[in-house]
């Protein structure tokens, strides 16, 4: 997939020319419909019904987690069942793109939703602490498949204005879970056990397989071009996909404690790192260069710096505020509505012409959402600030992260998406785990103590205020560079 990788003097470095637009084959210039109409209702509440399923189980498993690692006398491995997550989803982004653009989405998405619900099985009945993170890697190996899929399916069953609003939908279908999931996840964890988290989210899939593949194999199956010759696998990107992935376990894993040792997994992970990821991104991502690569580069920041902070946000409240975890995840919880809005907003017709526009706005709200967190250090500001800045951080979130998305499809020609997609799911999770690891050394490195993966750690006592201050501010900082990024994602309209 040459957009993602170096260039030859035969073929610029930096997009220029909008390609076609990769639109259904059937209606690729229609301006009218929309998301729900006869033609696209049935792919609609299917794709999303499966973002639904992925987000309950994001939502959900995170609060079963502690008891399951309790039980399986896993505690000390705990971070290692997230990490496995991410490292082979990393893997199946990479392979998802290759498989979508040369066979279609249908057979990827398929066995990702398959392996998905495999991996919950599989750490449902584990009965050891190695048997649960098996199955959070299978997961993890459905999620990445899953992700990317989708995104081809936009690609290439919605037309160019029907895309916003789909992406809107995506987003919207994150804000019940992420308000519904913990509690009922926390009530079958008390009366059930949290093994029934786990098991009964597989009966999740029939509903979405049963009424998404039968409408994507009508509408986005197959190569994008059928008369063409299909490409072979590119043994080198599946190479670089497992150097991505290795890389980013052992940061993770250098991440977990501050011993000089930890400098041998670092220098081996940022090794393995460096060439996979200038091989598996746009050429001229990490300089900002116009079009497609400052789109999948502020991706990642924008990603990579919110949920850094927002990470230690109730943690913060909860050491530095008395409040209790509870209350500390309700500060938070007008932030599902404002990203759904801020995402609604995006897919409206009329901002169209004032897209780029409206991701600078975005970030900056991001920026001063961040920067404002560690306010709530002193005591006489009341709690409710933060509260409604992050309200704001994540309307700006809402429009930046759909907005990126729609750019990525309008700058892909068509037997590119499915790599192109796989780039911006890449620059988006490996940016988390970057940063989270830089923001988790810096707390422990000014006496915030061990800080787990997100708010695992909220039992900790004894922070310091200063360490959330060295994490929240860097992290502001890396968003207002988003914010002159997100100035870059205009593809200037060639002269003559």
């Amino acid at each position: 997939m040459s957009a993602l990788e170096p260039r030859d003097a035969a073929d610029p470095g930096t997009v220029v020319d909008l390609p076609p637009d990769p639109a259904p084959r059937a209606t690729a210039q229609d301006t009218g419909g929309s998301v729900l109409d006869s033609a696209h209702r049935a792919l609609s509440i299917g794709i999303v019904s499966v973002v639904l399923l992925i987000a309950f189980e994001a939502t959900a498993v995170g609060t079963a987690m502690p008891v399951a690692a309790r039980e399986l006398n896993g505690v000390s491995v705990y971070a290692f069942a997230f990490s496995a997550y991410f490292t082979t989803s990393l893997f199946a982004m990479v392979l998802a793109g290759q498989w979508s653009d040369r066979r279609g989405p249908l057979a990827p998405l398929a066995a990702g939703i398959s392996a998905f619900a495999v991996g919950l099985l599989l750490s449902g009945t584990a009965g050891a602490m190695w048997l649960f993170i098996l199955g959070r890697a299978v997961q993890g190996l459905g999620g990445g498949l899953v992700i990317v899929a989708l995104y081809v399916i936009v690609g290439r069953a919605y037309a160019e204005h029907l895309r916003p609003a789909i992406m809107a939908a995506f987003a919207a279908s994150w804000v019940v879970p992420s308000v519904v999931g913990p509690l009922a996840s926390g009530t079958v964890t008390e009366h059930l056990g949290w093994r029934w988290v786990f098991l009964g989210i597989p009966a999740l899939v029939v509903f979405p397989l049963a009424l998404a593949l039968p409408a994507i194999r009508r509408t986005a199956s197959g190569p994008a071009d059928p008369a063409a010759p299909v490409a072979a696998w590119d043994r080198r990107r599946i190479g670089l996909a497992f150097a991505i992935s290795a890389g980013a376990a052992l940061l993770q894993y250098a991440g977990q404690e501050l011993r000089w040792l930890s400098l041998l997994p670092a220098v081996a992970g940022i090794a393995l790192l460096v060439p996979a990821v200038r091989g598996l991104l746009p050429h001229g991502t990490y300089r900002a260069a116009r079009g497609l690569p400052s789109v999948v580069l502020l991706r990642g920041i924008a990603a990579g710096a919110f949920i850094a902070a927002e990470s230690f946000v109730p943690l913060m409240l909860v050491t530095q505020r008395g409040l209790s975890p509870t209350l500390a995840g309700l500060s938070l919880a007008m932030g599902g509505l404002t990203w759904a809005l801020g995402s609604w907003i995006q897919a409206r017709p009329w901002t169209e012409p004032y897209r780029e526009r409206l991701v600078v706005l975005g970030m900056v709200l991001v920026a001063l959402a961040i920067a404002t967190a560690p306010s709530v250090l002193i005591t006489a500001v009341p709690v409710w600030v933060l509260a409604v800045a992050w309200a704001l951080g994540c309307l700006g979130m809402g429009a930046v992260i759909a907005s990126t998305s729609v750019l990525l499809m309008k700058l892909s020609a068509p037997d590119e998406v499915g790599a192109n997609s796989a780039a911006l799911q890449i620059s988006d999770g490996l940016s988390n785990v970057l940063l989270l690891a830089a923001g988790g050394a810096a707390f422990a490195a000014l006496g915030g103590g061990a800080v787990g993966h997100a708010v695992t750690a909220a039992a900790s006592t004894g922070s310091h205020p200063g360490a959330f201050t060295v994490v929240f501010l860097p992290m502001a900082g890396v968003a207002a560079v988003g914010a002159w990024v997100a100035t870059r994602l205009h593809v200037p309209e060639p002269r003559g």
